[in-house]
C-alpha cells in the first residue's frame, strides 16, 4: 500500500478497517518495520468473532478463457466449461428484464440445486451500479432470507465496501455465480456453474457496471471461464468482455484466514484506484 492510499484513510474508514482486523496498519507513523507488519498481518478482527460453516475444498476441473476475457495478455490453457442447457434456454434468458429475470431465477428448475433450496437468490443492489461484487452461491441465511451475503461474511464484506467508501445499495450490486445454495454450502459444481452462468451474464448486460470484483475461485471461474488461481492472479486487471475485474478472496475464506485480510485490502485498493481511472476517461 502507497503513502498516498494510507494517508487518503479517514477516521470512519479506519473503524471499519479495525473491524476487518487491519488497524495496525493505519496506526503506523513512519516507515513500517518487520515487527509493525509482522503485528499487521497476525491481527485479529475485532469484532467477527463467529466461525462461518466452511466452504467445500473440492478441487474443480477449470474451463478454457472465455471469447473476450483477456487476462493480462496471459495465455491459459485448460478443459472447456460444460455448456449450460440449451441454446433456447440462453437466449431467452439474453432477451429478459429485470422483472423477467426475477420470475425466471425464482421459479428455476435447471440443475439439481433447486430441490433443496427455501429460494432462489438472484442478486441485490442498485440496479445502475458502477460496482459489481460476485461471489460464490448462497449460503443458509442468505437461502433463507433470499439475499446474497448476509451472514458473517456478509458483515465483513459491508466492512469492506465501506474502507473504500461504498455502501451495499448504493452504485453497489451483489451477485452469486449460483443463485441456489449448495447442499452443506459446498462448493457448486462446474455443471451447475454453466447452467446458472446465462442468468449472471444477463446481469452483467443490464447492468453495464464500470467495474467487476471476482470474490473467490468460482467467481473467477464463471466470470473468465478460465484456470485462475487467486494467489496469482491478484495485483492484476482481468477483463470480462470489456470490463475490468479484479480478483480476490471470498470473504467466508478470509474469515477463516486471518492472514489474508491484508492482501484482500491490496485487491481493494487495486480496484478503487482502478475505478478513479475509469472515472476521469
Amino acid at each position: 500500500m502507497t503513502k498516498k492510499e494510507t494517508s487518503a484513510i479517514n477516521p470512519h474508514s479506519a473503524a471499519i478497517l479495525r473491524e476487518m482486523g487491519l488497524a495496525p496498519l493505519w496506526k503506523l507513523r513512519s516507515a513500517p518495520t518487520a515487527s509493525a507488519e509482522a503485528d499487521f498481518i497476525s491481527a485479529p478482527p475485532a469484532t467477527l468473532e463467529a466461525t462461518p460453516t466452511p466452504l467445500a475444498t473440492t478441487s474443480l476441473p477449470l474451463p478454457s478463457a472465455a471469447p473476450g476475457a483477456a487476462v493480462d495478455e496471459a495465455p491459459v490453457a485448460a478443459p472447456l466449461m460444460p455448456a449450460g442447457g440449451s441454446d433456447e434456454r440462453a437466449a431467452a434468458i439474453a432477451a429478459m428484464d429485470w422483472a423477467a429475470l426475477r420470475a425466471s431465477v425464482a421459479a428455476c428448475t435447471a440443475c439439481g440445486l433447486c430441490r433443496e433450496r427455501q429460494q432462489a437468490v438472484l442478486g441485490v443492489g442498485d440496479e445502475a451500479a458502477d460496482w459489481l461484487f460476485v461471489g460464490e452461491g448462497p449460503g443458509a441465511e442468505e437461502d433463507a432470507r433470499g439475499e446474497p451475503f448476509v451472514g458473517q461474511a456478509g458483515k465483513l464484506l459491508d466492512a469492506m465496501l465501506a474502507a473504500i467508501g461504498l455502501q451495499r445499495g448504493t452504485d453497489v450490486y451483489i451477485a452469486n455465480a449460483v443463485k441456489c445454495r449448495p447442499p452443506g454450502n459446498r462448493t457448486p459444481s462446474v455443471e451447475e456453474m454453466a447452467t446458472c452462468r446465462p442468468y449472471l451474464e444477463r446481469q452483467i448486460e443490464l447492468l453495464k457496471p464500470k467495474l467487476i470484483v471476482a470474490l473467490g475461485r468460482p467467481a473467477v471461474q464463471t466470470l473468465l471461464q478460465s484456470e485462475v488461481k487467486i494467489s496469482a492472479s491478484r495485483g492484476r486487471l482481468f477483463k470480462y468482455n470489456s470490463i475490468p475485474l479484479v480478483v480476490t478472496y471470498h470473504p467466508a475464506y478470509l474469515l477463516r484466514t486471518l492472514g489474508d485480510k491484508a492482501k484482500a485490502w491490496e485487491d481493494l485498493c487495486l480496484a478503487r484506484r482502478t475505478m478513479q481511472d475509469l472515472k476521469q476517461r
